[in-house]
């Protein structure tokens, strides 16, 4: 809580802003017809990422520096 003691009023306005505009989006996004759309785009993203996670190889390969010449 002490961070909060030393920020600018303006500061705490606009993380209260940004905090309040966010939780308008959402509540935006995920009422009427739009709760559907917003729920296949999050879907879609998800499984994008489990197929980047799953095709990245599981072993890294290590740089061999046997034949670094240091000066």
């Amino acid at each position: 809580m002490e961070l909060f003691v030393y920020m600018s009023t303006t500061s705490k306005i606009v993380i209260g802003v940004s905090i309040a505009s966010s939780a308008l989006l959402a509540a935006w996004l995920l009422t009427g017809t739009r709760k559907e759309k917003t729920k296949r785009l999050i879907s879609k993203g998800t499984e994008r990422i489990k197929q980047t996670i799953k095709t990245e190889p599981k072993a890294k390969a290590v740089f061999d520096d046997s034949e670094v010449h240091y000066v």
